[in-house]
């Protein structure tokens, strides 16, 4: 199976303190990687550092079979990877509906935005200013905004993280759809049986490493995975 994204052999250390040790990542055209691991793994530190939003140590990410030791998220962007941080993708001065003007304007929008804004329940939202918007609206609208870029990649930083399960539900649906599409996704997250019923194969990460573990089956199935991960937070 072709791999889209790579980011292989990452690592990074804060004040001495080793948080990735020669740390992977994938992304399949058409299926969703999870990405798993307990709080302070370094699952976020990952991502970063692939994106070059981060200076890691060593690590090289390739995208649509280009490697890049140095990257940087404008080029991947260009290229069609989108990156939905955990947190504050959407500027909170703004009105939903300027954040989505500027980028057709900046970028162009390939997706049809009535058809999104309904699928994700936010076509009253936008004359709203995202600074009031409740958490899981904007998070919708978050995804609304990268689902109507186009992408050919998007990797997601806890987009589960405090939304309601109805909402949630949204979220998963939408993201099947793109995954049907072609789209393939790198998420973390620790909503656990929705991101193992969501995913096609599943990563865990472990002592600052990553140990691919194969489908959500077989990661249920993993001795391991099963008493270190699931026992306390499935």
């Amino acid at each position: 199976m072709d791999r889209l994204l790579r980011a292989e052999g990452f690592s990074k250390a804060f004040r001495g303190k080793t948080v990735l040790k020669s740390a992977s990542v994938w992304a399949t055209a058409g299926r969703v990687t999870a990405l798993l691991g307990r709080n302070g793994s370094g699952k976020s530190t990952l991502l970063r550092c692939m994106l070059g939003l981060m200076e890691a140590h060593s690590g090289v990410t390739s995208f649509d079979g280009i490697a890049e030791e140095r990257p940087r998220l404008r080029r991947l962007a260009r290229r069609g990877l989108f990156f939905l941080p955990d947190r504050n993708l959407l500027p909170r001065s703004l009105r939903f509906g300027q954040v989505l003007r500027a980028v057709e304007s900046a970028h162009g929008v390939s997706g049809d935005r009535a058809r999104t804004l309904s699928q994700f329940g936010i076509e009253g939202l936008e004359r709203r200013r995202v600074s009031q918007l409740s958490g899981g609206e904007r998070r919708r609208c978050e995804w609304a905004l990268a689902l109507l870029s186009g992408p050919r990649c998007i990797v997601a930083d806890e987009p589960l993280a405090g939304v309601q399960p109805n909402d949630r539900s949204l979220i998963a649906d939408a993201m099947r759809e793109a995954a049907a599409g072609g789209c393939a996704f790198v998420v973390t997250g620790h909503e656990v049986p929705e991101l193992l019923d969501l995913a096609d194969e599943v990563v865990w990460m472990v002592a600052g490493t990553t140990h691919g573990l194969g489908t959500p089956a077989d990661a249920q199935a993993h001795g391991q995975f099963r008493r270190e991960y699931l026992g306390s937070e499935g």
